[in-house]
Parts: C-alpha cells; structure tokens; sequence
C-alpha cells in the first residue's frame, strides 16, 4: 500500500493508490482513502478453500486498529476449511446465496444482505452453495497478529448435508 505525500494532494483520475486527504484539523492524523482496486486479488490458496475463490483485500489493520477486511468471492460448490478466528469473525453478504455452518450444527442458507457474527474460537466454515456463487466481506480482528486458525477440510459429506429448513434465525446482539 502507497500513501501519497504529505501534501494532501489528491490523487489523479485513475489513481489506485492509497492517498492521504490531508492533515487533520488537530494536524495529526488524516483520512486514508484506499483506491479500488488499489490492492490486486488473488487466488485463495489451496490449503485453504475448497474449488475456485478469489479474495481481495480491502484493509489491514494499523496502528490504530486490529480489524482486517476483504472481499471473497465463491463459485459455486466454493468453500472454505473448517477454521476458528482468536477475536471472531463478522461477515456481510454482498451477492448471491451461500452456506454456513458451525461445528455440531446444522447447515445454513446465508443470502445477499445477511450479517453473520461467528463468536471468537467457533469453528465454522462458509462458502458457496452447490448452484449458487456468493460474495461477502470478511472483518475479523488481529491477536498477536492472527486473524484465522485454518483447520481440516469440509468433507463432502458435510457440505451435501441438508440445510437448516426451520428458517428460525435467532437475532443475537454481538457481544
């Protein structure tokens, strides 16, 4: 990631990099805007996900913060491994009709517009459907500059058993 001069210029059309907007009224900090695109995508490796998935990342924690975010995009049949997060893990679907699942539980459909909260060290995995791609934003926290404990795989099995059909969804606020 490149931050532009201490200027406060801003950055030109077609830009992608990452600029600052100046320094703030108190003259300390100042706003980053991350360009799109900005940060390349990539693969998601191989150890880590089942079928065809591509991340992106969209911002690493600081200084200042412990949340990381990016964006994963799942094929259908996509998914991930079985993995836990040390400080829990938000996620926000933004397309397409996916799948999640805690360990010991039942399957669920996660659709466009859902917000998932997966508590700190439940092991869970999540991805497309079998028909389906989905999309969502992941924000998880750093402890001691770990964000994911990747497990096993999802077997088959796991991944064809059937969803959740009681469709009673328990709002929760998040810790």
């Amino acid at each position: 990631m490149t931050l532009s001069s201490n200027s406060g210029q801003a950055a030109q059309a077609g830009d992608k990099s990452t600029t600052s907007t100046g320094a703030s009224q108190s003259g300390s900090q100042r706003m980053v805007i991350a360009r799109a695109g900005a940060q390349p995508s990539g693969r998601g490796p191989t150890a880590n996900f089942t079928g065809s998935v591509i991340v992106t990342p969209l911002f690493a924690a600081t200084e200042h913060t412990r949340a990381a975010g990016a964006s994963v995009s799942f094929e259908p049949c996509s998914r991930s491994v079985w993995h836990t997060h040390p400080a829990g893990q938000t996620l926000i679907v933004t397309a397409g009709v996916g799948w999640i699942q805690e360990w010991g539980g039942q399957k669920r459909e996660i659709r466009a517009g859902d917000v998932i909260w997966t508590p700190p060290g439940v092991k869970h995995w999540h991805g497309a459907t079998a028909t389906s791609p989905m999309t969502h934003i992941a924000i998880q926290e750093h402890v001691n500059g770990k964000v994911v404990d990747w497990l096993e795989q999802v077997g088959e099995d796991q991944y064809r058993a059937p969803t959740d059909a009681s469709g009673s969804d328990t709002p929760s606020a998040r810790p």
